[in-house]
């Protein structure tokens, strides 16, 4: 066995995040007269919300908004990843239909509740929403 694979084991099985370190999940759908505008509004509440509540982001990770199933988005994968190694305690997202649509919801409770099974939160970051922002079905 690799040692490689031997430390991911490890890593995954043993660790315990930071509770105040958070991965801010950015995946907006894009105006064709303003593309960036929904992805900096998502990134200015994050970075706000973790603020007021004493979290550090991480890292933001961004996916190109279109496909349903988080899990074969590439920036979901490596929410995932962050989750699995403990290197976060805080998924932070905008709303619900960033991590999937409401037509697709069951993608959204399947990975909300895996993070769950991992010892990781879900807050939504947009105001309405944001007082009551705990996934999990």
């Amino acid at each position: 066995m690799s040692s490689a694979g031997f430390s991911q084991e490890t890593t995954a099985s043993s660790a315990v995040p930071d509770p105040s370190a958070a991965v801010l999940y950015v995946c907006a759908d894009r105006s064709p007269s303003m593309p960036e505008l929904a992805s900096e509004r998502a990134v200015e509440e994050g970075q706000e919300f973790a603020q007021e509540r004493g979290l550090r982001v991480m890292e933001v990770v961004t996916d190109l908004f279109g496909e349903p199933d988080p899990a074969l988005r590439k920036g979901w994968q490596r929410v995932r990843a962050l989750a699995a190694a403990g290197a976060v305690a805080t998924v932070l997202v905008r709303w619900p239909a960033s991590i999937a649509p409401e037509a697709t919801h069951e993608y959204r409770y399947r990975e909300t509740n895996w993070l769950q099974d991992q010892g990781v939160r879900v807050f939504y970051t947009w105001a309405p929403l944001a007082a009551s922002s705990v996934e999990g079905r």
